[in-house]
């Protein structure tokens, strides 16, 4: 939720009430209603963005004529505005730069050498919203997993993946009581249940681990055992956590950057996360690994004890 929330603010400052002029891709699978290029184009030329918004991890681009245009980016997927040329029309200044990173690229960035748009992890450009006034709106996304859909706001709002989502931990409206509820009659470990974003939207792998080492809380305890002054301490490292990875404008251990190309800075404050073999900040022992329903779950073993 940080790096999708980042996302949605920078976009909201830089596109709204700009044109979608026209579109590029070269992989027209992004497409998921409409389910090909053509209607798609149709869906989203012309229109005007209105607003930039967030549900769970979801973009949501509001657009005129009451369409939505939705982006789940995925893994290895960000949104960025900027401007491009196609590689094939290179200057001298270039050349160095695309021999180190851009081989094979398709397009290069329109910017200067220290703009972080020349990142190696940005230059993954798969599609392209061309905006009135020159600039360009353009997901970056090695694996090619993300997610593209365009369609009246209802429609949008009312599809399965969008209703089941859980609430957002950082609603004003979100008090420890409807937290508390949410565990009623529910079982499992901690560490996956809060991973579930039907459970409540937002919190990651690197989230997850992040909360439970703050709260103290070991992440394979059951969530049917916890006491209440245990929930409300785990609820207080949700907010804490996320509202801090919000400041520091996200987590950039791999390929995630915000709309401008830069990398976020919570990793470089992170407790725990990919930390095995380090000494824990609070205690001093070295945090451990274990594996938990497919992914891994770091912790330390004295201040998380099961």
């Amino acid at each position: 939720m940080p790096e999708v929330e980042t996302i949605a603010r920078g976009l909201d400052r830089k596109i709204k009430n700009r044109k979608i002029t026209d579109i590029w891709t070269d992989w027209p699978k992004y497409f998921k209603l409409p389910k090909n290029a053509a209607s798609f184009r149709k869906h989203v030329i012309g229109k005007k963005i209105t607003a930039v918004g967030r549900r769970g991890k979801n973009v949501l681009i509001y657009l005129s004529d009451n369409h939505l245009l939705l982006v789940h980016q995925k893994m290895s997927g960000h949104l960025m505005v900027g401007k491009w040329r196609p590689a094939s029309k290179i200057t001298t200044s270039h050349v160095v730069r695309l021999r180190e990173n851009w081989q094979g690229q398709k397009w290069i960035p329109v910017a200067s050498g220290e703009s972080p748009l020349w990142d190696p992890m940005n230059r993954f450009i798969r599609l392209i919203f061309f905006l009135s006034g020159g600039e360009m709106l353009a997901l970056s996304d090695l694996r090619r997993f993300a997610k593209v859909l365009c369609a009246p706001r209802e429609k949008v709002f009312d599809l399965p993946e969008i209703k089941k989502l859980g609430p957002e931990p950082l609603d004003k409206t979100f008090n420890f009581r409807k937290f508390e509820e949410l565990f009623r009659g529910r079982k499992g470990r901690i560490k996956q249940i809060l991973m579930d974003q039907n459970f409540i939207t937002g919190i990651g792998n690197i989230y997850a681990d992040e909360i439970l080492w703050t709260a103290r809380i070991h992440p394979t305890a059951r969530v049917e055992k916890l006491k209440e002054k245990e929930l409300k301490v785990i609820y207080g490292s949700i907010k804490k956590i996320l509202k801090k990875a919000l400041r520091l404008r996200g987590t950039s251990i791999d390929d995630y950057r915000d709309s401008g190309g830069e990398r976020g800075k919570y990793d470089l404050t992170r407790y725990v996360y990919q930390r095995e073999g380090e000494p824990c900040p609070r205690c001093g022992t070295k945090i451990k690994r274990i594996k938990l329903g497919g992914r891994s779950a770091h912790f330390c073993p004295k201040c998380q004890r099961p």
